[in-house]
């Protein structure tokens, strides 16, 4: 009987492209050490990924999540708990009843497996999950499919406003200077339905065009095509820095407060990481001809190139 691989990422859209390089080791080299033919990984993930979940190389497809519990679990599926160290995530998964299951150790409940180091940078820390069970994976693997739409801007500098916490997002009065600094590249500015308004002013600020306005008028498989084919983007760190990363666009990333170490880009690639001074600074400390800088570098590269 074929066995089927459900693992677990229960979060956001940045935290489900880190797990891709482990997500698309478990794809071409599960399962190991059954027997068994594989029936295909499914990623057990919040409904709103599903469509992100679908460009993951090799993966079958997703699998809902009642706040961390797998909607379905298969007979005789391996759960992978690519989510958290526990013991939440480990109990979910153990309540949905697979026959085995891949964890990192928890005291609590989950003694067989490697330890946790809070400080591992993330494509790392699950790609080690799985070596310890003895299944290759490259942490540089973060390549994702491109999305079968059309682009709605195509070639565009990307200025994405969004970020779930305060801390991570950059002055809105910061992108408008950017905005206005590149106004002949036309750039273009994304984020979520919630940054509309906030979309609407700076492209007011610096002259744009309400044509410029592409937040909360894409649904995320279109603003992945929209990263996909840009020749910039900027952000935040948010979702939308790991998307650029997955399709090797150049990018630049206005971190703060968490560590790049951790949740930055790889050290390969045209990806650039601006932040601010101290160990967890806010993304208001970056100034906008810092950012610049970098954009005016990138854009001279690939115009060479």
């Amino acid at each position: 009987m074929a066995v089927t691989v459900v693992a677990l990422r229960a979060a956001g859209l940045g935290d489900l492209l880190t797990a891709v390089p482990a997500l698309r080791a478990l794809a071409a080299h599960a399962p190991v050490g059954t027997g068994r033919e594989a029936a295909g990984v499914r990623v057990a993930a919040p409904r709103w990924l599903h469509p992100v979940v679908g460009l993951i190389p090799g993966v079958r497809g997703a699998i809902g999540v009642e706040g961390l519990r797998p909607t379905w679990m298969p007979s005789g599926a391996i759960a992978v708990n690519l989510h958290g160290s526990g013991p939440q995530s480990h109990r979910a998964l153990l309540a949905a009843r697979p026959e085995r299951m891949l964890a990192y150790a928890h005291p609590q409940v989950w003694p067989d497996g490697p330890a946790w180091f809070e400080e591992e940078p993330e494509r790392d820390r699950w790609c080690r999950l799985l070596r310890w069970a003895g299944i290759p994976a490259d942490p540089t693997a973060v390549g994702l499919h491109r999305p079968p739409v059309e682009c709605r801007a195509p070639a565009a500098v990307v200025l994405h406003l969004g970020a779930s916490d305060p801390r991570r997002r950059w002055p809105a009065a910061r992108f408008a200077a950017l905005a206005r600094a590149l106004r002949d590249e036309r750039p273009v500015l994304t984020g979520t339905s919630v940054d509309l308004p906030l979309a609407t002013w700076v492209a007011e600020e610096a002259g744009l065009g309400p044509d410029a306005v592409l937040a909360g008028r894409l649904s995320l498989t279109r603003l992945a095509a929209v990263v996909a084919d840009a020749r910039l983007v900027v952000s935040a760190d948010t979702g939308v820095a790991h998307l650029a990363t997955a399709f090797r666009t150049p990018s630049i990333t206005v971190f703060g407060p968490a560590s790049p170490l951790r949740w930055g880009p790889p050290p390969e690639g045209p990806h650039r990481v601006v932040r601010g001074a101290g160990t967890a600074p806010p993304a208001a400390q970056v100034r906008a001809e810092a950012v610049l800088d970098h954009v005016r570098d990138l854009l001279a590269t690939a115009r060479a190139a």
